[in-house]
């Protein structure tokens, strides 16, 4: 294997590894000030401030982000409104999806960052509890047309 196709096949790796995990972590409340949660993840007193902390500053930023993504989005919706020309409405579109990207990113880094905090074995059972939180609280669904 060439020193070159070795370092693009690494990242590629690690994407794939983290996918699922980080994804495991999302469960639409702060996780790790529920006790149960706490109890069965053995979580320290440690673990949950650090966590506490990574989200704290990660959320801070991200509503900073939103509010910006609200306003491009605002000035897409005023461009489409009056029938701006389309090369203008292209370039807000691109702002509008640059800035959600950059969310994305930002939320995705902040789920490593909190599961970084916790040992191999809490984060093999952060995932299994997971599953069970998918199972037990399915996405609500509007109706279909």
């Amino acid at each position: 294997m060439s020193p070159t196709w070795r370092s693009r096949l690494l990242p590629a790796l690690v994407l794939l590894a983290l996918a699922t995990p980080v994804h495991a972590q999302s469960f639409g409340f702060p996780w790790w000030k529920d006790g149960q949660f706490q109890h069965d993840l053995a979580l320290t007193a440690d673990q949950t401030a650090r966590i506490d902390g990574v989200f704290q500053s990660a959320i801070a930023q991200l509503r900073q982000k939103n509010d910006e993504l609200v306003k491009q989005e605002d000035e897409l919706s005023r461009l489409i409104a009056t029938g701006t020309d389309e090369s203008v409405v292209v370039k807000q579109v691109e702002k509008v999806e640059a800035t959600r990207a950059q969310m994305n990113k930002m939320r995705t880094l902040m789920l490593f960052h909190e599961r970084q905090v916790l040992t191999p074995e809490q984060r093999a059972r952060l995932n299994k509890l997971h599953e069970q939180w998918v199972k037990e609280h399915p996405p609500a669904r509007g109706p279909r047309n």
